[in-house]
């Protein structure tokens, strides 16, 4: 994920040297799979905000439950992929097919080449938009995706119009995991989130995730 740009470098107001940038993890380490404890590198990149590990691992767990441990079933599409951490995953698993989206071009070049470092054969890299993607698959892969992953910028208002897109491409009891800067769920969640059950969900830090089904899957799954 990308948020505003990065300080200049040199010296802050009054004379004083800019305080560094934290500019989060330089690799991300594979949880399971083929991959599993493979470090992979991580462009060094201002916003660039991997999924932590611990996290993951709990997010993964999750979703192996829900599937039956039938990764070999999964079409996977990762949003904002930015470090790769969730599609990688996904794809060390067994995921039958995982398309990355990423808008950054150096973002992108680093993805390509930890792909081509895994030889990863199932993981297909698009560079470009993450709502045009959508919008572009949804003619092409209506109910082809059975996991998304959407991790975008906070305080953008990316979620109230991608998750709906969203909703073309899930097959009928697909999963959607997202992180936001908010809980989906309660008293205050959104309007937008009328359509969807929240099946899974916590939160690190200042962190929520969440694990989403639409409400007639969860339905007719009751």
């Amino acid at each position: 994920m990308r948020k505003s740009s990065p300080p200049r470098s040199g010296p802050a107001a009054g004379g004083k040297p800019a305080k560094p940038v934290n500019r989060g993890p330089h690799q991300v380490r594979i949880i399971g799979g083929q991959w599993k404890r493979t470090p992979l590198p991580v462009l060094d990149a201002e916003g660039l905000r991997p999924t932590p590990d611990r996290v993951r691992e709990t997010v993964f767990n999750w979703i192996t439950h829900l599937i039956d441990g039938q990764w070999e079933q999964v079409a996977c599409l990762d949003l904002f992929a930015g470090s790769g951490a969730l599609g990688f995953e996904a794809a060390s698993r067994g995921a039958r097919r995982v398309v990355m989206v990423e808008n950054s071009a150096a973002a992108v070049r680093q993805l390509e080449s930890n792909r081509d470092k895994l030889k990863a054969e199932a993981l297909v890299i698009v560079r470009g938009d993450a709502l045009a993607a959508v919008h572009n698959a949804a003619g092409r892969e209506a109910a082809g995706y059975s996991l998304v992953f959407i991790d975008p910028p906070y305080h953008q208002g990316w979620l109230e119009k991608v998750l709906p897109a969203c909703m073309p491409l899930l097959t009928p009891s697909g999963l959607i995991y997202v992180e936001a800067e908010y809980p989906l769920q309660g008293e205050d969640a959104p309007a937008w989130m009328q359509d969807w059950e929240v099946v899974r969900a916590d939160k690190a830090g200042m962190v929520f995730y969440h694990l989403l089904q639409r409400k007639s899957a969860t339905q007719i799954e009751a």
